[in-house]
């Protein structure tokens, strides 16, 4: 029997929460995926904003999320640095940080690794494994593109909260499932989430 898709998901203080919710959603209902994940402290005060949503990341056991098999997902504390993921030697395949806050973007660009999510986001470039970041940030400042440029130099994905139009969406929840189809794509992971250049336009 083949080994489970290791594939990590952090949520950080971004606004956009919204989006990180959906990629979970989405990767939860993939069989052959197990999914980690890890939310910031600021993270849980913009779900509350933006959602509505009241959790405790400091929770052992992460409940309240709202999100359908909640129980399949591995959940680990930011603050846990000791974690799985902070070693190179746990086969995770991929880490996306959906949303990704501009402070977080620096500590990965810098080195730093001051809790879970950015350990684990160094451990990822430095075994050459898949890191994809989604900034939602606007207008971004010429430190913000620097730090940008400086990732993707090294291999890692930006892929800003910028969802295109010619799907023709509805709504709001079309404009997110757009982000959150290229995020899949780029993990490799199948979906159904909207229309494809050139296929059912």
């Amino acid at each position: 029997m083949s080994k489970p898709r290791r594939i990590a998901l952090a949520i950080t203080g971004a606004s956009g929460t919204v989006y990180g919710l959906r990629v979970l959603e989405a990767l939860l209902r993939q069989r052959g995926v197990e999914v980690h994940l890890t939310i910031s402290k600021s993270a849980q005060q913009v779900l509350a904003v933006e959602q509505g949503i009241e959790i405790d990341v400091q929770a052992a056991k992460l409940s309240g999320l709202g999100v359908p098999n909640l129980e399949r997902a591995v959940y680990h504390r930011n603050d846990n640095i000791g974690a799985a993921l902070a070693s190179g030697s746990f086969r995770l395949e991929a880490l996306a940080v959906v949303p990704c806050s501009m402070g977080c973007v620096a500590a990965i660009a810098h080195g730093l690794s001051d809790d879970l999510i950015q350990r684990t986001a160094d451990v990822v470039l430095k075994e050459r494994r898949k890191l994809l970041l989604v900034p939602r940030e606007t207008p971004f400042s010429t430190l913000h593109l620097e730090n940008l440029l400086r990732l993707s130099q090294m291999g890692v994905v930006v892929l800003p909260a910028c969802p295109g139009f010619y799907g023709k969406p509805q709504s709001i929840d079309d404009m997110v499932n757009f982000i959150v189809a290229r995020v899949l794509d780029h993990l490799g992971v199948e979906h159904d989430f909207g229309p494809r250049w050139g296929e059912r336009l």
